[in-house]
């Protein structure tokens, strides 16, 4: 395969802004507000699920089910957060990595769910629709892959989540996060309901989870639990620190970074079998990371102020 090849690159397109609107949410949790949340996983199967199975079990059209996909990890989201948000960070993110955990295992073994047969035949709909979109796309010079509608919409989703979420960085409930993030001792010394603002911060944070989840569904075409393993939240996190925390523009830069460098490592020609050129993509990957941090603790687009007074 061509390193050329128009194919190969627009999956990775939407691979990188499915990893993009994910890490969003551990922006927004981490960056902005403080919570070390290492359950981001466990709502993107939820949202990945709640469709499947409308879409399978119910006969729901393939975009109706996004809002209920959204409001069920919302919902997790809330049940999770009000118990464990009184806990300290570490704990948080303990507490967080299990619910993930044993949502994977539950949907697993869930009849209801599929079990180890997972859930397919859901994406009828949107294969119709991007075969008629691709042949659109063609007639205006844009070649027929089938992939480029899902590369588009993911992109605009993903460009329209950041603008909101820049948005709301500047309005007062994003300064009372910030300030969450800094002291909640001192903010809820100010009259903020603490708590309040955590559990908003985690349900807005599942919800794009949930929004990731409906395009990795799409992408698969099968659904199965083992997709949604902790390593998806680690690879969140290897965005934020190539892109930086506390920056939103960083998100983006940082997918496009990892997932090129990533996938653009399988070109490598070496005398290796194919299972040692795997591990050595990512070791090589490891070792950006290391070096990044080394020398821009701060990410890409991070800004050394926000180290500053986390310090």
């Amino acid at each position: 395969m061509s390193i050329l090849n128009a194919d190969f690159w627009i999956g990775v397109g939407v691979i990188a802004g499915i990893y993009g609107i994910f890490a969003l949410g551990l922006q927004l949790n981490v960056g902005l507000t403080g919570l070390l949340n290492l359950g981001q996983a466990g709502f993107m199967c939820i949202g990945a699920y709640a469709m499947g199975m409308l879409v399978v079990d119910a006969g729901w059209p393939i975009l109706a089910t996004l809002p209920v996909a959204i409001a069920a990890a919302v919902l997790a989201g809330v049940l999770v957060g009000l118990p464990s948000l009184r806990l300290r960070s570490d704990y948080f993110a303990i507490a967080t990595i299990a619910f993930a955990e044993i949502v994977r295992y539950v949907l697993q073994n869930a009849a209801f769910a599929g079990g180890n047969q997972g859930i397919i035949g859901y994406d009828a709909e949107w294969r119709d629709f991007a075969a008629w979109a691709s042949d659109r796309l063609a007639a205006i010079g844009l070649g027929e892959q089938m992939q480029l509608p899902l590369l588009f919409s993911i992109w605009l989703v993903f460009a329209l989540c950041v603008a909101v979420l820049r948005w709301l960085r500047r309005t007062p409930w994003g300064r009372v996060l910030t300030a969450i993030r800094e002291d909640e001792d001192a903010a809820a010394a100010l009259g903020k309901n603490v708590l309040a603002f955590k559990l908003q911060s985690l349900a807005i944070a599942a919800a794009l989870a949930a929004i990731a989840g409906f395009f990795l569904a799409l992408n698969v075409t099968y659904l199965y639990p083992g997709e949604f393993d902790p390593t998806f939240t680690f690879f969140g996190y290897a965005v934020l620190i190539l892109g930086g925390f506390a920056s939103y523009g960083g998100v983006v830069l940082g997918t496009i970074v990892l997932w090129t460098l990533i996938e653009g490592l399988r070109f490598l020609d070496l005398p290796l079998s194919s299972g040692e050129v795997g591990s050595l993509r990512f070791v090589l990957v490891g070792l950006t990371l290391v070096v990044l941090s080394m020398a821009r603790p701060q990410g890409l687009l991070g800004r050394r102020a926000e180290m500053q007074l986390r310090q």
